[in-house]
């Protein structure tokens, strides 16, 4: 674990390599249709990707609009799950949001990953909703 490394995806090559990942996570094994993963947002969001060694294990992405900052397509390779990947990027998310004036962050978990966003510090907001074919809650937490 302490080999895994988070950085800012700057190059082409990085955010192809995380693309990949995504389609891996959410089109192949949830089935999310292809349309709904890749949107606009991608254009105008800070992507984060997890690595141990070449391989791409994780990644995340932040888009800020004024003070507020959406935490969006969090994906871990399957057997990297449960390793502390996820934990890994969020210690890289939260900061990152800090630094470009983010006074909350609000996301849209699926209702099995809410015990990890909570360990994160968000809470739950509202009722739960289905997006993408999948249950989904609104969560928030201060930055």
């Amino acid at each position: 674990m302490d080999k895994i490394i988070v950085s800012i995806a700057h190059t082409q090559e990085d955010f192809f390599r995380l693309i990949r990942l995504r389609e891996e996570v959410f089109v192949l094994e949830q089935k999310v249709p292809l349309e709904v993963e890749l949107d606009d947002e991608d254009d105008r969001a800070t992507h984060l990707i997890a690595r141990e060694g070449r391989e791409v294990v994780g990644t995340a992405r932040l888009v800020v609009k004024g003070t507020a900052g959406k935490v969006g397509r969090m994906a871990v390779k399957r057997e990297w799950r449960k390793k502390g990947v996820g934990e890994r990027l969020m210690e890289t998310l939260i900061p990152l949001a800090r630094e470009r004036g983010v006074s909350s962050l609000v996301l849209h978990a699926q209702t099995s990953a809410v015990p990890f966003y909570k360990k994160q510090g968000f809470r739950t907001e509202g009722e739960k909703f289905i997006e993408a074919g999948i249950q989904h809650i609104a969560m928030r937490r201060e930055v």
